[in-house]
C-alpha cells in the first residue's frame, strides 16, 4: 500500500487528491493547521466513510511555517509521495499579506524539500506551481515561457517552483512541479471570483441578494475543473522520470463570460445586478492566461473532459442545490416547532 502525505488537504485541490488517493488504495495523511474554527467541511465525505477506508486516511496538525513539524510528520509518516500544495493562494490578498505569502508558500515549500533532504526518505514530492507564474507573458504560456509574475503570490510560487528544481538537479529528489492554470469546483473558495459568482447567482436567483460587486471583467482565464487536474498530479509522480507539466484546457474566457455564463443558466441578465468596485483591482494583474498542455497530454495521457460551460453550470447547481436544500431544512424546523 503506497502512502501519501498532502499539504493543503483542507483546502478545494487537497480534498479531492485525498479521495483520488484513498480510491486508488492509498494511505493517505494530511496536513491541518490548528483553528480555533472548524476547517474541514471540503473532507466530510471521507469522515463519514472512515470505517469503509480502513484507517488509511490521517489528519495531523503541524504547520507550513514550522520546519520541526513538517521534518517530524515526514520522518515518522515515511511517505511514498509527498504533494504540497499548501499556500496562502489569494492572489489579491497577497498584496496585503505579502511577508506571510512568501513564508508559507515559498519557504513552506522548501522546508519541504530540505526535510525530505535530511531525513534521508526516498519519497516523490510534486510542488504544485501556478499559471500566475507567468504574470504578464504572451499567450498561449508552456513550459519553456519565461515567467513575469505580477503579485507577490506570484513571486513567492516562482521561487517554491525553482527551489523544487533546485533540490532535483542537486540532491536527486525525484521532484517534479505541476504549472496549474485556474480550476474551480464548488469547493472553490467563496472569495474566489469564479464561486463568488456561482454563489451570488443562486442567491439573487432566491432573492436573498441585491447586487454583485466585482472588480473587473476583462481579465482573462484558462478555467477548468478541479476533480480532473488532481489526476494530472498523480500521474506526474507515476512518470519515470520528473518533469514539469502545464496543466489546462487551451482555452481563454473573460470573467464577463463566467460571469454571463452563470447568470443566464439561471435565467438572470447580469446586468441588472452586478457592479463594478476598484477596491476589488489588484496592483498589477495577469491579464491572459492560456495554457498549451501539449507535453501533458502527450507524455501524461491527460486531457481534460469539462468544458467551460458545464464547469459554470456545475457550480451555479451546487449553489442552487445547497439553498434549496438549507430552504427545505427551515420549513422542517418550522413544522417541527408547530409553527405552521
Amino acid at each position: 500500500m503506497k502512502r501519501a502525505f498532502i499539504t493543503g488537504i483542507t483546502g478545494q485541490d487537497g480534498s479531492y487528491l485525498a479521495e483520488f488517493l484513498l480510491r486508488k488504495g492509498y494511505e493517505v495523511h494530511g496536513l491541518k493547521r490548528r483553528s480555533s474554527s472548524f476547517n474541514t467541511d471540503r473532507l466530510e465525505s471521507i469522515y463519514s466513510d472512515l470505517h469503509e477506508h480502513e484507517n488509511r486516511f490521517r489528519l495531523h496538525f503541524a504547520d507550513m511555517a514550522d520546519a520541526s513539524s513538517l521534518w517530524k510528520l515526514l520522518h515518522d509518516i515515511r511517505p511514498d509521495e509527498v504533494y504540497n500544495l499548501a499556500a496562502q493562494s489569494h492572489v489579491r490578498v497577497s498584496f496585503d499579506v505579502p511577508e506571510y505569502t512568501a513564508d508559507v508558500t515559498a519557504n513552506g515549500a522548501l522546508r519541504l524539500l530540505e526535510g525530505i533532504r535530511e531525513t534521508g526518505i526516498q519519497c516523490r514530492f510534486y510542488q504544485a506551481s501556478s499559471s500566475e507564474m507567468f504574470g504578464s507573458a504572451p499567450p498561449p504560456q508552456n513550459e519553456q515561457t519565461q515567467f513575469h509574475p505580477r503579485s507577490p503570490y506570484a513571486c513567492a510560487k516562482v521561487f517554491a517552483h525553482d527551489i523544487t528544481v533546485n533540490y532535483r538537479e542537486s540532491y536527486g529528489i525525484f521532484a517534479c512541479c505541476g504549472i496549474l492554470f485556474n480550476h474551480e469546483s464548488p469547493r472553490r473558495g467563496e472569495t474566489f471570483v469564479t464561486r463568488k459568482i456561482a454563489r451570488a447567482a443562486a442567491h439573487i436567483k432566491y432573492g436573498l441578494q441585491r447586487k454583485l460587486y466585482l472588480g473587473t471583467l476583462e481579465t482573462r482565464r484558462d478555467w477548468g475543473y478541479a476533480p480532473e487536474y488532481v489526476e494530472a498530479m498523480w500521474r506526474m509522480l507515476q512518470q519515470n522520470e520528473p518533469h514539469e507539466y502545464v496543466i489546462g484546457t487551451g482555452e481563454m474566457h473573460t470573467v464577463g463570460e463566467f460571469l454571463e455564463t452563470a447568470f443566464s443558466w439561471v435565467d438572470l441578465d447580469w446586468r441588472e445586478f452586478v457592479e463594478l468596485d476598484p477596491r476589488y483591482l489588484r496592483p498589477a494583474e495577469a491579464e491572459a492566461l492560456q495554457a498549451d498542455p501539449s507535453h501533458a497530454r502527450s507524455e501524461l495521457g491527460w486531457r481534460h473532459r469539462v468544458g467551460f460551460k458545464e464547469l459554470v453550470s456545475i457550480m451555479v447547481d451546487a449553489e442552487m442545490a445547497a439553498l434549496a436544500q438549507r430552504s427545505a431544512g427551515t420549513l422542517k424546523q418550522i413544522a417541527a416547532e408547530g409553527l405552521t
